[in-house]
C-alpha cells in the first residue's frame, strides 16, 4: 500500500494540486500532517486525511488521528502539541500509548525518517519552507507486509536517495 505524506505546505494551492495529480495513480491514501492553512472543504485538501497544525484555523481538522494502513497502525499529528522541535520523547510516548508502529509528524520542517524503540518516525519536511535542506519535500510510504519503504521526493518529483530508507517493523 502506497501512501502520499506531506506537511507544512502553508497556503500553497497549485503545488498541492500538482503533487496530487502526479501521484493519483500511484497511491491509495493521502495524508497531510498540518499547516496547510487551507479549509478542510477546499478543493486542494480533497482526498487528504489531514490533522490540524498550529497555523490551521479550521477546527474540522482533528489534532491527531490513527489510521490502519495495510495492517500497520500509524499515528498522525502535526507535532506542535508534543514539542517535536525539542525532542521526540513525548511523541514516542503517545505513539506507544496508541499502539502505533509508525508516527508521522511535521512542524519542524526538517525531513527525516528514523527508528526509535521499534517505532518508525517520519517527518516529510516542509513543502513551503524547508529547514536543514534546500529541497521542498514530501514522502511516499510503501507498506508491504511488515516491510516499509520511505521514499522522499523533491518538488519536481525526483527521489532524494540519501533521505529515503527501508525498515522492517
Amino acid at each position: 500500500m502506497k501512501v502520499l505524506i506531506i506537511s507544512d505546505s502553508h497556503g500553497l494551492t497549485e503545488e498541492l494540486t500538482e503533487i496530487k495529480e502526479r501521484h493519483k495513480n500511484d497511491v491509495e491514501f493521502m495524508l497531510h500532517l498540518g499547516d496547510s492553512e487551507l479549509s478542510s472543504q477546499s478543493e486542494e485538501m480533497s482526498g487528504f486525511s489531514a490533522v490540524r497544525g498550529n497555523c490551521d484555523f479550521d477546527s474540522n481538522f482533528p489534532n491527531d488521528m490513527i489510521v490502519l494502513l495495510n495492517g500497520v497502525k500509524v499515528y498522525l499529528t502535526h507535532g506542535h502539541l508534543y514539542n517535536v522541535k525539542m525532542s521526540l520523547m513525548n511523541l514516542k510516548y503517545r505513539a506507544q500509548e496508541a499502539g502505533a508502529s509508525i508516527a508521522c509528524f511535521g512542524h519542524s520542517h526538517i525531513a527525516g525518517a528514523e527508528m526509535i524503540d521499534d517505532i518508525l518516525f517520519i517527518n516529510p519536511g516542509s513543502f513551503r519552507l524547508p529547514r536543514m535542506r534546500k529541497e521542498k519535500t514530501y514522502v511516499i510510504l510503501d507498506i508491504v507486509d511488515k516491510q516499509v519503504s520511505v521514499v522522499f521526493y523533491d518538488s519536481k518529483g525526483n527521489e532524494i536517495e540519501e533521505l529515503s530508507t527501508k525498515v522492517n517493523l
